[in-house]
């Protein structure tokens, strides 16, 4: 095993004149014997279950196109819409983008590797520390945004570190050119440059900051998402609000106290070892001392997030360039132990990569429904929310489909749906928005898209609680539950179907103190 050794760092290169062979070379067949089996996994996965509740609400965002919504940017329900219509009613159409992105991740993990002058074994650990994630490779089974977000963030940094070897500008450029896209799918992203210029500041490369292009693509960032600050400034930055709902929910996972360990699990087995060791190497190492900056990076991060109660999952966009820096720190380490210490450490990698790609393998969602079992607490149905937020939406429209049928003809003149979550709005809209009335909900960005008509017949309430419903209709009454065996609590599991008639106020008064994030 001869990859790579912590020789003294090396002079970057400087503009586009700068030495590129001097990396070892990419050992393509060596990764793809990872990626290729990764996207077929990922391919097999994005079909097997049904819509997840946050693409249901893409679907139905994409079909009422806008420059900003209340808690995303425009990028994920275009791409939606886009695809659906390409293929309607085809998960797998839809979810190619995050696999496509997914498989690229892994890639360029290995190629971070190389940057990093890894060789083929350090550049196959790479490869093989994030695809044997569950939640790195698995997110790419469904379209989401923390899907899309944490690729985008891996050829950010990508770039970056081709930069501080090279010093092409361009690759400064293309980084903001990147991030103006990221932009328009989530707010993350401004948190790692800001932490990349406080890092560069404090540990080199100081001159990051200084280059041109870097700021040219900056103001290029700026006027991408002036539109999307212009409708979130007219709804009064619904956006930014939603920190603290995210906050709240953090709870759940044990908030604070666990948001660090927990981050690092999301790495998987084998990602974690890789990413706390790529930390230590990128700390600690001479050889990547000109990169030190990208570990201080993710402390930075880690604090951040830590201190505004954000998702453990945030900073997972920084994983591919620690589990990089780890990998060539393990094959770096193993070159210059005994060889009876080498053998040891060759043995515990190998035994743990088993272990995660097994784990890896037993958690995609291949299992039949029946054989897939309800959670045993709010917990278990967050962490696993990709899963149980993928059931269930069927039985719901059937049953709603069912109550609208069944209203007195006074009633069925004019009704329209209200339901209590953005998601089951958007079930609706997307399965029974041809059979159904108007469908609005308080929820989320749902909100944003319409207030009841006052001249409504009845209103079908999905959800929601008797007190509030009672608060604005005169005969509130129960016809109808759902409570589905999978499925998320609150949304397809305990959810009471009422029929409401005689509104008390006018809905452009009441909307506003219904709708929430």
């Amino acid at each position: 095993m001869t990859d790579v050794v912590d020789r003294p760092a090396p002079r970057p290169g400087s503009g586009r004149h700068a030495k590129v062979e001097d990396r070892p070379p990419m050992a393509w067949w060596t990764v793809a014997a990872v990626a290729v089996p990764a996207a077929v996994v990922l391919v097999l996965s994005a079909s097997r279950y049904g819509y997840f509740g946050d693409e249901l609400y893409f679907l139905a965002a994409g079909r009422r196109p806008s420059f900003g919504y209340a808690d995303q940017g425009p990028v994920l329900p275009l791409l939606a819409r886009s695809m659906d219509t390409l293929a309607p009613g085809s998960f797998l159409v839809l979810r190619l983008p995050s696999v496509a992105l997914t498989v690229t991740a892994i890639v360029l993990c290995a190629m971070l590797a190389r940057e990093f002058e890894g060789g083929r074994w350090a550049q196959l650990l790479a490869a093989l520390g994030y695809a044997s994630s569950p939640f790195l490779l698995l997110q790419g089974t469904m379209l989401t945004t923390n899907a899309v977000d944490t690729a985008l963030w891996v050829i950010i940094t990508w770039l970056i570190v081709r930069w501080v070897r090279t010093r092409d500008d361009r690759l400064l450029l293309a980084a903001a050119l990147v991030t103006a896209v990221d932009m328009q799918v989530k707010w993350l992203i401004p948190f790692f440059w800001i932490a990349v210029a406080a890092s560069g500041l404090l540990c080199g490369p100081r001159e990051l900051v200084r280059r041109p292009l870097l700021w040219v693509g900056g103001a290029i960032v700026v006027v991408a998402t002036i539109p999307e600050l212009l409708w979130q400034a007219r709804h009064a930055w619904p956006q930014l609000k939603m920190g603290g709902v995210i906050g709240a929910e953090q709870g759940i996972l044990g908030g604070r106290l666990l948001f660090v360990p927990m981050s690092v699990s999301l790495a998987g087995y084998l990602g974690a070892l890789l990413l706390l060791w790529g930390l230590w190497v990128l700390l600690r190492w001479e050889s990547l001392r000109p990169y030190r900056f990208l570990g201080v990076t993710l402390l930075l991060l880690f604090a951040a997030f830590l201190l505004t109660g954000g998702r453990i999952y945030y900073a997972a966009g920084m994983y591919a360039v620690m589990i990089a820096a780890g990998a060539v720190g393990v094959v770096g380490t193993a070159e210059r132990v005994q060889p009876l210490w080498r053998r040891v450490l060759v043995a515990f990698v190998a035994v743990l990569a088993s272990v995660a790609t097994a784990f890896t393998l037993y958690s995609t969602p291949w299992r039949p429904a029946d054989q897939v079992r309800p959670p045993k607490d709010d917990a278990e149905a967050a962490i696993n929310i990709g899963v149980y937020g993928s059931f269930g939406w069927h039985e719901l429209t059937d049953e709603v489909i069912r109550v609208y049928r069944a209203l007195p003809p006074q009633e069925a003149a004019h009704p329209v749906i209200i339901t209590d979550t953005y998601w089951q709005a958007s079930a609706l809209d997307e399965l029974g928005r041809k059979e159904l009335p108007p469908i609005y909900s308080p929820s989320r960005g749902f909100g944003y898209f319409g207030t009841p008509p006052d001249n409504a017949s009845a209103v079908i309430a999905v959800g929601g609680y008797e007190a509030v419903l009672r608060s604005q209709f005169e005969h509130v009454e129960p016809v109808g539950k759902v409570n589905t065996r999978l499925g998320f609590k609150g949304n397809t599991q305990d959810v009471t179907i009422w029929v409401c008639t005689g509104e008390k106020k006018p809905w452009a008064r009441v909307w506003p103190n219904w709708m929430h994030l």
